[in-house]
């Protein structure tokens, strides 16, 4: 998950690229916000700050939308996470079996997982077996203690775990500045309630089939997805994006491209038909190969780049990709991600 940090960062000082160069790697290292290279603007995360005109809400209720038969889809609102949309920006959803469900995600904020939570009651009576956080973004995970408050048990991969507990306090504090200490009352960091090792094939509700995907480190370490066999509708968390820029922080990209390829696979198989992605809306199986096809993008454009020798400091004007421009996130997670891979080629060249 992107992490920040909880203070405003000083900028590269004046000097060689190489200096740059250092700066950058140790502020991508430990998530920090990465300001503009060369004063480029809108490059920091998050953009610059919206005006803030009337009052600002603190809550609001959860959506819902129907996807398929007994299941579900809570849309997030897209953008970056501010005031006004009370960081709900990724999506959630529930899966119906036969005597009980099974959530999908959990918000931002302890009022957004408590929403959540009342969305899905207003909707069906049956008990939630579980709450599955397939990631760790901070608009996902925050509100997992609301369902705990109502004695739903927490599922989480052990390694998204281990990186929750590392540097999620560091998000959180970030998330009260964005969003606003009201809209985030009560959000604390937690453990999951069983930490999983790898995947599972479950049965909802004592009989649904449905599968937790798991392909190793991809675009974060312990990321999964939740397949419905029954719908054959996706929920995929980090790993498809819905006309969103993806996020490269925390991503092992070749293990990612791999698990799309085997997404891929079973959309053409017929066994996913439906893709709720992390962001965005509703979906067919073609967000599968948008998101690989930015990811390959990406990756041949910033090895050209390096290989051309275009240094650090010229790589914002030089890394576009017109074609994405359009994208959810586009001027400032875009960039990012260049320089982020640009470092890490860099370093395998470096090291052979």
């Amino acid at each position: 998950m992107p992490s920040r940090s909880s203070g405003p960062v000083a900028g590269p000082g004046p000097g060689p690229d190489t200096a740059r160069r250092r700066w950058l790697r140790g502020a991508l290292a430990t998530g920090l916000a990465v300001p503009c290279l060369h004063g480029v603007a809108g490059c920091a995360a998050g953009g610059p700050a919206q005006a803030r005109e009337g009052p600002l809400p603190t809550d609001a209720e959860a959506t819902v939308q129907p996807v398929a038969p007994g299941v579900w889809m809570l849309p997030g609102r897209g953008g970056e996470p501010d005031a006004r949309n009370l960081g709900r920006v990724a999506n959630a959803g529930f899966i119906a079996g036969p005597q009980g469900l099974l959530a999908v995600d959990a918000g931002t904020s302890l009022l957004h997982g408590r929403a959540l939570l009342r969305a899905i009651r207003r909707t069906s009576p049956l008990p939630l077996q579980a709450v599955v956080i397939t990631q760790t973004k901070p608009d996902v995970l925050f509100g997992a203690p609301a369902f705990r408050e109502a004695g739903v048990p927490i599922w989480m991969h052990r390694d998204a775990a281990t990186l929750m507990a590392a540097r999620c306090q560091v998000c959180l504090d970030r998330l009260n500045r964005e969003v606003g200490a009201p809209a985030m009352t009560g959000t604390a960091l937690y453990q999951a309630d069983e930490l999983l090792p790898g995947g599972r094939q479950l049965r909802v509700g004592g009989g649904r089939p449905v599968v937790l995907l798991y392909a190793g480190h991809t675009s974060g370490p312990g990321d999964l997805a939740v397949l419905d066999r029954s719908t054959g509708v996706l929920f995929a968390g980090g790993l498809v994006e819905g006309r969103r820029i993806p996020n490269l922080h925390d991503a092992d990209l070749p293990g990612w491209q791999a698990a799309l390829q085997g997404l891929q696979r079973q959309a053409d198989a017929g066994q996913i038909r439906q893709v709720v992605p992390g962001h965005g809306p509703l979906s067919g199986p073609e967000a599968i190969g948008e998101t690989a096809g930015y990811l390959a993008a990406l990756d041949a454009q910033v090895r050209t780049l390096l290989e051309a020798g275009v240094s650090l400091g010229e790589l914002p004007a030089r890394a576009t990709l017109p074609a994405y421009a359009g994208w959810d996130g586009y001027p400032a997670i875009h960039r990012r991600n260049a320089a982020e891979l640009y470092l890490k080629l860099e370093q395998q060249i470096l090291h052979g």
